[in-house]
């Protein structure tokens, strides 16, 4: 069975009408790991030995654990106590758990490059702490770690197609369900991948504008 350049081109169309999917949950999981990995930032650098004790054992379980068996823990697992979630809903939790810790990893290096005399002189200007992370903290620490960002987008977006597994009809599925009724794996396979290569790619570029754009900014 050879390759067929004509059956590729046919199922395209299906592919990308699924990555709507994919896009959609990774934009979606992006927004919340930025929102709830700065909180986990801000949280941390208040020092408070016993939440950072469990802040450090949610990071090593993240580290130390495949996003795949996270997907699992929270659709298979959490219903046994109750919790009982969609698969989307499922799925965008778990990598959102993954994904916040490794921004948040990502923010705390950023802080150490900060210099400390601009937090010191906001206080003394009387500053309340909110005011000095909002407007001094952290638009500093948000244009350092853009590339770092971008690069995190492009996992999530990778991360995405194994939400297959738990029965989300994205570009993985969607290939899986055309190459099992036409016996085609090939070029189903070869059309999932890339379409997953432009849409990273064009997270890439547009990733590369923005750096460009913070750049001519200090400038």
């Amino acid at each position: 069975m050879g390759f067929k350049l004509d059956y590729l081109l046919s199922i395209l169309p299906s592919l990308m009408n699924a990555a709507l999917v994919n896009i959609r949950l990774a934009a979606i999981i992006m927004l919340l790991s930025v929102v709830l990995g700065t909180a986990f930032t801000i949280v941390r650098s208040l020092k408070i030995i016993a939440v950072n004790m469990i802040i450090a054992v949610i990071i090593s379980f993240v580290r130390g654990t495949p996003l795949l068996i996270q997907i699992f823990i929270v659709y298979y697992v959490l219903p046994a106590i109750g919790l009982d979630l969609s698969p989307e809903v499922a799925g965008v939790s778990a990598i959102v758990f993954n994904s916040m810790v490794f921004v948040s990893e990502s923010m705390r290096g950023g802080l150490a490059t900060i210099e400390a005399g601009q937090i010191e002189a906001a206080t003394a200007l009387g500053l309340p702490p909110r005011a000095i992370w909002l407007k001094v903290v952290l638009p500093q620490l948000f244009r350092r770690i853009v590339p770092v960002l971008i690069n995190e987008a492009t996992i999530v977006v990778k991360g995405t197609a194994l939400l297959s597994v738990i029965t989300v009809v994205d570009v993985l599925r969607t290939a899986q369900q055309i190459a099992s009724a036409n016996y085609r794996p090939f070029e189903t396979m070869i059309g999932s991948a890339l379409v997953f290569l432009v849409i990273n790619l064009v997270i890439s570029l547009s990733g590369r504008m923005t750096e460009a754009r913070f750049a001519t900014a200090r400038i």
